[in-house]
């Protein structure tokens, strides 16, 4: 049986992106920080799928809890054919006004982790030449939002080139790319959404279905729903100084 591993599996995009893998037999590691709710969560996938969940509590900004994850990952007796990396959150206040600590969370949970949970998978990957990695990034990975942004252009240009690198392989490795999306991430944020027109939200489940369609096809790169295909083109090619006027208008409008 294969098996799928999913950070931030609890909430969002990660909860729907583990329902998914469930639905298609994969057993499931399922990483997050609250224990409650991830044993809670794999109860119930336990109970609809008929599916072995293991669940691993880790907060990702702590290098001891992340190698955790990492030594789940390189184990050859259980190997991993899926990994998911999701966890994630965001920060309202500009750069100059925010806590120092909470910005190296942000790098080490965007940045860090993925980089780090890649690394450790691969190698059996590699050796069975076959597996999966998502790497959950966003479209405000192509404009200038604050280091939000900045960490999600990391996360996108590693999947593009890691894409590019296996290309020969049979090993997928994609960016998701959403935009503002149904899940608890702006809240948890305290951001103020109120003012985005309801045709610019998606939902988690529709997200993750274009997802794993486009990884399994091998697509670097998966940017789901009209509009953000439209609005990640035009900021790819337009002039960087619109960009960036445009990524600090976004910023502004949600504190």
């Amino acid at each position: 049986m294969a098996t799928a591993l999913v950070t931030g599996a609890t909430s969002g995009i990660g909860a729907s992106y583990a329902k998914l893998l469930a639905k298609e037999g994969f057993d499931l590691v399922l990483v997050a920080r609250d224990l409650s709710r991830l044993n809670a969560y794999a109860k119930e996938l336990n109970k609809a799928y008929k599916i072995k969940v293991e669940t691993l509590q880790a907060d990702l900004t702590k290098p001891a809890q992340l190698s955790k994850v990492e030594k789940r990952l390189s184990s050859k007796a259980k190997p991993i054919d899926v990994l998911i990396n999701n966890a994630g959150f965001g920060i309202k206040q500009s750069f100059a006004d925010s806590d120092i600590k909470k910005e190296q969370e942000l790098l080490d949970v965007l940045v860090t982790a993925p980089m780090r949970l890649t690394h450790a998978v691969l190698p059996q990957m590699l050796k069975r030449d076959s597996g999966v990695i998502v790497n959950v990034s966003s479209v405000a990975s192509w404009i200038a939002g604050g280091t939000y942004s900045a960490a999600k252009s990391y996360l996108t240009v590693f999947s593009e080139y890691l894409n590019t690198e296996l290309k020969r392989t049979n090993i997928k490795i994609s960016a998701l790319c959403p935009g503002f999306t149904r899940t608890e991430f702006h809240q948890r944020g305290k951001m103020r959404m109120t003012g985005l027109p309801n045709f610019m939200w998606l939902s988690s489940d529709q997200v993750v279905t274009k997802s794993w369609k486009d990884a399994k096809a091998g697509k670097a790169i998966c940017i789901p729903g009209w509009q953000y295909l439209i609005l990640s083109t035009i900021a790819r090619v337009a002039p960087r100084p619109i960009v960036r006027k445009a990524g600090i208008n976004v910023r502004r409008k949600q504190r």
